[in-house]
């Protein structure tokens, strides 16, 4: 009887076993930057702590040198916690002011709804602080001595980055309490207190001295006078711009710099029935809604431009709007007057810059707010050899340090974008420049060039460190998913105050995510461009190539038998696999 040819093959042959010889590609995997990742100005490793926040308590704790916590019946979000806490120490905070350039970035915007990432880290934020969560300093002490000036995001979070590095750090500001722009630019609807002075009390609990209502007027003298290695500048901007306009006697007219500040004060603005907010961009906004929320029944906001070039985010001007807060588009405030404003009509040109029309219309206010900008105030710098001032900011490096040795700069006071999570992204990368600086050492971090930080073999690419001149890998886009194998899950819809409830309270108007809708969120990650042990690859092939290392080792392909027919790389869920030409 005669047998098929294939098992008529002595057992050890090439042909009967060893099929790889077939083979014109061969699959290889990959470790790709997910978009989250690379969108987050603070440089959060993003899908590795969705990928901790969703396993539960299944996880161990004990990670870096952390302490463990108290409560072990939440180790899974306690895990997820300290790896948010490596870039920034303040979670709870940047999950309720955060723009979310993560989630406008994030792959799943694409196949439904983008991951509810903000609400997941504020989530984690609250654990920490229902916990009592704390990460204690266990580097040696340097012996160098670094001071801070500016206790806004930026400030704090240098602070945190360099207490856990083993330096002394004293945090001056010219305020009695800490927070900067997060206290006083923040109205507290969108940032309760108490999680505000829990985030701050934290860092402080760390070792971090606190000199309070002392303004530094020369930072030369003021290191030298306190003993000090380096020094990081971060005084934000929080004067407001100033514009003419022509006004009579009785016209009352402040910025909304001043108007917000006071909201933390023993007492409030008295703004009257009728408020125009003269600006476009998110402070405008909220002093728009405070004034709501201060009695006024009527907060027009009044701007050059139209909506498509207003800097406000959408979320601020929606959230505005159904407050009751009404828009006047293409008009500037050509004069006030008691109780009256004359409004010039404008129209924009084909450049896209507003022109005057001519044409004139009243509206009646007795109160105008200046919301045209902020300014740093800089006179701390008078004098000092190196230092560069152009257009308002003061120059820097790539290392964030001014021209200045030993003086470096971050956050508002330098040339950025101006958010709370670019100031904290700056404060991380000061602390490690200063390190650097302070060891005599090169730094050996580039801004925007990525690395693996994770803790486990499976962990995903991270934004802001890398060694310098290695190249930045590759972004996972969509088109490497194979979104077949994701369950539907629409993003889950956060809880928020009635528009109606709101403008009588300061109370919170977005609330978070309880345990299961934050774990359900977490889950919606799809581990773009990022292995996380799905077995696909180890089901699927044909050949029985793909070798599974156990939990946590991911899976390595034996070519003895791979024939590179690509399946694998095809029914990859995440696109964590490439398939590449064999060399012959």
């Amino acid at each position: 009887m005669n047998k098929p040819f294939a098992i008529t093959l002595d057992p050890g042959s090439s042909l009967a076993n060893k099929t790889g010889s077939w083979r014109t590609e061969r699959p290889v995997y990959v470790d790709l930057l997910p978009p989250c990742n690379h969108a987050c100005p603070a440089g959060e490793n993003i899908q590795q702590w969705l990928y901790y926040a969703e396993e539960g308590a299944s996880q161990d704790t004990g990670q870096a040198g952390y302490d463990t916590g108290q409560d072990t019946g939440q180790v899974g979000y306690e895990m997820a916690w300290r790896q948010i806490m490596r870039d920034n120490p303040l979670p709870a905070i940047m999950g309720r002011v955060c723009y979310r350039p993560c989630e406008t970035a994030c792959n799943r915007a694409q196949l439904d709804a983008p991951v509810g990432i903000n609400a997941v880290e504020r989530f984690l934020g609250d654990e920490a602080i229902r916990h009592g969560w704390t990460v204690p300093v266990s580097a040696p002490d340097s012996g160098k001595r670094v001071l801070i000036v500016g206790a806004g995001p930026s400030g704090l979070s240098a602070a945190y980055h360099l207490r856990l590095l083993g330096h002394q750090v004293t945090l001056r500001d010219s305020a009695a309490v800490l927070g900067g722009m997060l206290r006083f630019g923040i109205p507290a609807y969108r940032l309760p207190r108490d999680i505000l002075d829990a985030e701050v009390g934290r860092i402080l609990a760390m070792g971090v001295t606190w000199e309070g209502g002392q303004q530094v007027t020369d930072i030369n003298t003021a290191m030298v006078n306190g003993g000090f290695d380096a020094a990081f500048l971060a005084v934000g901007a929080q004067r407001g711009k100033r514009a003419y306009i022509p006004a009579g006697d009785s016209a009352r007219i402040l910025d909304a710099v001043t108007m917000l500040h006071s909201m933390d004060g023993a007492q409030r603005p008295q703004l009257g029935r009728r408020v125009a907010i003269y600006g476009g961009g998110n402070t405008a906004m909220d002093a728009a809604r405070t004034a709501r929320r201060l009695g006024a029944a009527d907060a027009v906001v009044v701007y050059r431009r139209t909506r498509d070039r207003m800097p406000a985010h959408d979320i601020e001007v929606e959230e505005a709007t159904d407050e009751g807060v009404r828009m006047m588009w293409l008009s500037t405030i050509a004069r006030a007057d008691e109780g009256t404003l004359t409004i010039e009509k404008m129209k924009l040109d084909e450049a896209g810059f507003p022109q005057p029309t001519g044409e004139f219309t009243e509206l009646a206010a007795d109160t105008v707010v200046l919301a045209l900008g902020q300014e740093a105030e800089l006179a701390l710098l008078d004098g000092v050899a190196g230092i560069t001032i152009a257009d308002g900011v003061v120059q820097v490096g790539p290392d964030l340090m001014t021209g200045h040795p030993g003086i470096f700069a971050g956050g508002d006071m330098v040339p950025a974008e101006r958010t709370v999570t670019v100031a904290i992204g700056h404060g991380k990368k000061a602390a490690r420049s200063i390190d650097a600086y302070l060891r005599g050492e090169a730094a050996t971090t580039t801004d925007g060039v990525r690395h693996a930080t994770g803790d486990s073999a499976a962990a995903p690419l991270a934004a802001n460190t890398v060694p310098a001149g290695q190249p930045a890998p590759r972004l996972a886009d969509f088109s490497r998913l194979n979104t077949w194998y994701y369950s539907d899950a629409p993003a889950t819809v956060r809880p928020q105050l009635a528009a109606a409830r709101r403008i009588s309270t300061f109370d919170e108007v977005t609330g978070g995510l309880d345990e299961s809708t934050a774990l359900f969120e977490a889950r919606r990650c799809m581990s773009c461009g990022n292995c996380f042990e799905c077995d696909n690859c180890y089901g699927v092939c044909p050949d029985n190539a793909v070798i599974n290392l156990g939990p946590g080792r991911r899976y390595e392909i034996d070519l003895d038998y791979c024939k590179g027919c690509g399946i694998c790389a095809a029914e990859c869920p995440c696109g964590a696999i490439d398939m590449i030409p064999e060399q012959i």
